[in-house]
């Protein structure tokens, strides 16, 4: 699903845009009617006409302008979401690093909330069938039973990848839409007049003269909820897929929000609307159980393509050292395919946490929105560097898009706001998300600022003379450091320290890799540098931000392509071992800091880095997390000194009578 053939504009590409980019905002329509309805009271022809306004100018001006028209314009090559955005700004501030964290965390969070709303929106609509109505009320044990059935199953599925299920995706989603228009074209039809409510007057009306006005925004913005995972899923099919295949979604949620509208303003037996989903009032006796499937179908894949886009997000948070390395696998040889254990179950517990506290889909929009209003403010603040100083554009056309997106954007957060109080449950979880975050950020650029280092031309020679010393025992024959110096004529000066300070580890060669993350996705190249003829080696790899580092793999095809161009021979200089023509051994070594005693921190500096060691003994080790292979590998603990203590005043006593005193008398 990943391959560029399917990016290219195509009807294939189309229908997989479908299934991948448009399940969250596609099912919406479940959910946002109904409680639109509930929380504005007498539903009228005022209400009903104002509320249809607000969600088509909401759907036109967030999801289509910023999102469709603008925001995927900011393509990292390929790749999109908040963490490519500011792969892309991050030379214009130092300080574009907390918006990209805030929008990541609040983005994530958003991930044990929307499947367990949309799953159960779908399950109870069986509550509707005559037979079943006794059994299936919602926030009874059978429709929360069965929820969580469909939640546990979608998670464990996960570590097999979606390959075989990811192909129906697209026809099931079509399926869907072409239920959404088809059910509320029927209902247009019977009541046209229900057309007026495209005009912008009607959501005016509604916000400024409701008793409740602008506080229904809070229910409009349920709209647009998918519109920042959206971007985030470009990579997947491509700009021009998913901006023409938005065309038919948007025309067919229109549709069925203009017939949920036109249903109500058609019924009179109804004083009022409370508990009643005009969703699936709509449906057909006959066709209700049928949609109710196609609906849990859509669902699932909605949650899907959220519980995906929360792998990637996280495997690029790790890439780009916002997150602690963890362990990530590959469940398939699609590119893209990603299985994170650790956030995958996190995740399900959050869901199932979430499905107990609410209970009904009711109870979970009152909840539900918050975070994603911060996100799409991020994804604002984090778009004006790119369109000022990426695209050129000029700074008064900047500005007025800037405004626009701000007044939107901000009057949703404030409207949301309210729901704080109702989402206490689950702020832990999404503020140690952001708090992760920036612990993680914070630390490793103060790691950073300590670091030393040494040209390696003035340690040639030692390491020339240690290397023919026969009185050193060999450590290894080839030995490897990972460095992080950027100059390939530069090493950390604990890594000279770790040579020949620290019991000499005498070699034959002496190799320093070094990995430079790329902005781009997905490149794989190398370079290899001779400092030293067949003695100092300096192996360069460049990756790009979505590749896992696996060195021990592609350090062993650095070599082996070493071989066969004749720049090197690997049998080992054992006398015994070399006439048998044996290859020779190599040795990783890792430098794992832990924090020192010998420091005197700032009470934010030592807040930081105890956090991040705290958090450190919780992640993956450094041996793991670039793929070696620990029979290879050894791993040193160097203390990490940040601000050593100084002036440090200690008085000796002279005793006496103590005995060395007398004796020398």
């Amino acid at each position: 699903m990943n391959n560029s053939h399917f990016k290219k504009l195509s009807a294939a590409g189309l229908l997989i845009t479908l299934g991948i980019i448009f399940g969250d905002i596609g099912t919406s329509p479940l959910y946002v009617f109904q409680t639109l309805l509930k929380e504005g009271g007498q539903s009228n022809e005022f209400l009903v006409l104002g509320a249809i306004s607000c969600v088509f100018w909401t759907l036109t001006l967030q999801t289509t302008f910023k999102y469709i028209v603008i925001t995927l314009q900011a393509d990292n090559k390929g790749e999109g979401g908040i963490f490519s955005l500011y792969a892309l700004v991050r030379r214009y501030g130092k300080a574009l690093a907390i918006p990209a964290i805030i929008g990541a965390g609040t983005l994530l969070a958003d991930g044990i909330i929307t499947p367990p709303i949309s799953v159960a929106s779908a399950i109870e609509g069986l509550g509707l069938v005559p037979s079943l109505s006794k059994e299936f009320v919602p926030g009874s044990p059978l429709i929360i039973g069965i929820i969580m059935g469909i939640l546990l199953l979608l998670f464990t599925f996960q570590q097999f990848g979606t390959k075989v299920v990811g192909s129906a995706f697209g026809p099931i989603m079509l399926v869907w839409f072409l239920m959404l228009a088809f059910l509320g074209g029927v209902q247009v039809a019977h009541y046209p007049q229900i057309v007026k409510a495209l005009n912008p007057v009607y959501a005016w009306d509604l916000l400024a003269h409701h008793p409740k006005g602008f506080w229904l925004l809070g229910a409009v913005f349920l709209c647009t909820t998918g519109a920042e995972a959206l971007y985030s899923d470009l990579g997947h099919c491509g700009r021009r897929n998913i901006q023409v295949s938005w065309i038919f979604v948007k025309t067919s949620l229109m549709l069925n929000y203009l017939g949920q509208g036109a249903w109500v303003l058609t019924q009179s037996k109804y004083h009022s609307f409370e508990g009643v989903n005009p969703f699936f009032e709509i449906v057909p006796h006959q066709f209700l159980i049928p949609s109710i499937l196609i609906a849990t179908l859509a669902t699932i894949i909605a949650s899907q393509a959220l519980i995906s886009g929360s792998f990637t997000l996280i495997s690029e948070a790790v890439s780009m050292n916002f997150w602690p390395r963890i362990t990530i696998k590959y469940p398939s040889n699609i590119r893209g395919q990603i299985y994170i254990p650790s956030i995958n179950w996190l995740l399900c517990f959050g869901c199932m946490a979430v499905t107990l506290y609410f209970r009904t889909s009711e109870s979970m929009t009152a909840a539900y929105g918050f975070s994603i209003t911060i996100a799409m403010l991020m994804t604002t603040v984090l778009m004006y560097k790119f369109m000022r100083y990426r695209k050129h554009w000029p700074v008064w056309l900047v500005t007025i898009i800037l405004c626009v997106f701000l007044a939107v954007e901000f009057s949703f957060f404030v409207a949301n706001a309210v729901k704080i109080v109702k989402r206490l449950f689950f702020l832990v979880f999404e503020v140690g998300l952001i708090f992760t975050m920036y612990v993680w950020y914070k630390a490793r650029k103060i790691n950073n600022r300590f670091l030393n280092f040494v040209d390696l031309k003035d340690y040639i020679p030692v390491l020339k003379a240690m290397s023919n010393d026969q009185g050193i025992s060999k450590f290894a024959t080839h030995l490897i450091y990972l460095t992080k110096a950027n100059n390939s004529k530069q090493v950390e000066q604990k890594i000279i320290y770790s040579i020949l300070s620290r019991k000499p580890k005498r070699a034959d060669v002496y190799w320093f890799v070094h990995i430079e993350r790329t902005d781009e996705p997905f490149t794989m190249e190398y370079t290899v540098e001779e400092l030293e003829k067949d003695k100092v080696i300096r192996v360069e790899f460049r990756l790009g931000f979505r590749v896992q580092p696996r060195v021990n793999v592609l350090f062993r095809k650095v070599v082996e392509d070493m071989i066969s161009r004749g720049e090197l021979d690997i049998t080992s200089k054992y006398e015994s071992l070399s006439s048998f023509h044996l290859p020779a051994d190599f040795q990783f070594v890792i430098m794992e800091k832990f924090l020192s005693y010998n420091n005197n921190f700032s009470l934010s500096e030592g807040f930081i880095l105890n956090s991040y060691f705290a958090i450190k003994q919780m992640a993956q080790g450094e041996a793991k997390a670039f793929g070696l292979d620990t029979s290879e590998t050894r791993i040193e603990k160097i203390p990490m000194v940040v601000n050593p203590l100084n002036n440090i005043k200690l008085k000796r006593l002279e005793l006496s009578n103590s005995p060395l005193h007398a004796e020398a008398y």
